[in-house]
């Protein structure tokens, strides 16, 4: 009278299929796959996946972990990947570490800063912000006193 729901036949994942987030479509949460993946609406989470485009009206809040990357959208978090394309419509907000190549057509929008890394995956030592490397409380204290010691610039063995 039932029919058994167990497949008879042994079906395989197929890992190298691309997967389509549609422009209304809005996923809450981390994204892990082997294949590919198109977004053209939202994410907030991360994502890791092999390889992956942001179309224009895509928008990501999370951090990336990627193979290839081709943002022409909205990315806001950091990117790791091998190969980064970034189109004149791409806005990216957050640092950029990548292995191979990063692209940048004239009208990109980079709020971050970007280096280039080995293949490690650690990346602890890079993660320090900028503003706290160029701005350390001792060099400004140093530089002041220097100026308050010797307004003219004037050192003792010029005198």
């Amino acid at each position: 009278m039932f029919k058994n729901l167990k497949s008879k036949e042994s079906k395989t994942l197929n890992y190298s299929g691309r997967s389509y987030v549609g422009e209304t479509f809005q996923i809450e949460g981390d994204i892990r796959t082997e294949g590919a993946i198109d977004v053209a609406g939202l994410i907030n989470g991360n994502v890791y996946v092999n390889e992956m485009t942001v179309e224009e009206t895509g928008s990501i809040r999370g951090n990336l972990e990627v193979s290839k990357l081709e943002v022409n959208g909205h990315v806001e978090g950091k990117i790791i990947a091998d190969t980064i394309i970034l189109g004149k419509s791409a806005i990216i907000k957050g640092d950029i570490f990548f292995r191979n190549s990063l692209k940048a057509e004239e009208g990109s929008d980079i709020e971050g800063y970007i280096k280039r890394t080995g293949n490690e995956k650690n990346y602890s030592d890079e993660d320090i912000a900028i503003e706290e490397i160029t701005q350390r409380p001792e060099k400004k204290e140093k530089a002041a006193a220097q100026l308050n010691a010797n307004p003219a610039g004037v050192t003792e063995e010029a005198v």
